[in-house]
């Protein structure tokens, strides 16, 4: 629900038009929080810069976050983290809006005509973090109960922007208080726990009411004697070890026959 008339990304396009910006012209984000702090100061930083990364073309994170199909969102073009300008569709390349892996290959694995039959198999971990993060961001619960994930105005907890930097996944709990999970893919070393604990004290400066409270919660392969140990003095922050499982159950052909 939006806190004022208007919905951010459309408050967004009124600075365009409010303050004459022209194609070509490189806006700094700091003109657009200025402009907003001046008209609409209850709107949050980072409700802003989340807008501002979906509602540019090129900015990779913008396809975690509804962007509109039919061109509606596609006002910007990311010079870096703090200048963009006026997308060009004459010019500029064609906007992001699906899901790429990491490596740029589209899945291309082929059927395999050795079948497993009647057998459980079983992984070690997903072969990248997105994948973890995106299984993750469908399964809170598995979490916890009644974890769901954060979403504004379109703006959805995943890869959520935190003063450049991005947060894994980004839920709200049954209390409505704000859940940090980062994630690693492998093993997770006692180095994240900064990481996380930046990511905690930015949300409750910047993003959370005073009476939220923020933790957070690390979720590896497996965790090391180091991080177990670092997180131990720290009690708003948890550890979770993941495995995976699949189990096949072969499905007899149908053999046909004359009706």
């Amino acid at each position: 629900m939006s806190i004022y008339e208007k919905p951010v990304r459309l408050l967004l396009k009124d600075f365009v038009t409010t303050q004459n910006i022209a194609h070509g012209q490189v806006i700094s984000k700091e003109q657009m929080l200025s402009w907003f702090r001046s008209n609409y100061p209850k709107i949050k930083v980072s409700t802003i810069s989340a807008h501002l990364i979906k509602m540019s073309v090129n900015a990779p994170s913008r396809i975690h976050y509804n962007v509109n199909l039919n061109g509606e969102d596609d006002l910007f073009y990311q010079i870096d983290g703090s200048h963009f300008r006026l997308y060009e569709r004459q010019n500029d390349p064609p906007p992001l809006y699906e899901k790429k892996r990491p490596d740029g290959i589209i899945d291309d694995s082929t059927d395999s005509t050795d079948q497993i039959e009647g057998e459980e198999f079983h992984q070690t971990g997903f072969a990248y973090e997105s994948d973890l993060r995106d299984f993750l961001s469908q399964n809170l619960a598995i979490i916890e109960p009644g974890l769901r994930l954060y979403e504004e105005e379109g703006i959805r907890g995943v890869e959520f922007p935190v003063g450049g930097r991005f947060i894994d996944l980004l839920a709200i709990d049954k209390n409505n208080h704000y859940v940090i999970i980062e994630l690693k893919v492998s093993k997770g070393y006692d180095r994240v726990i900064g990481q996380l604990l930046r990511y905690m004290a930015w949300i409750e400066r910047n993003h959370a009411e005073p009476n939220q409270k923020v933790r957070g919660v690390i979720i590896a392969r497996e965790i090391s004697d180091d991080l177990h140990l670092a997180t131990s003095k720290i009690p708003d922050v948890e550890l979770f070890e993941y495995e995976l499982s699949v189990s096949l159950r072969k499905i007899n052909k149908y053999n046909g026959g004359s009706a």
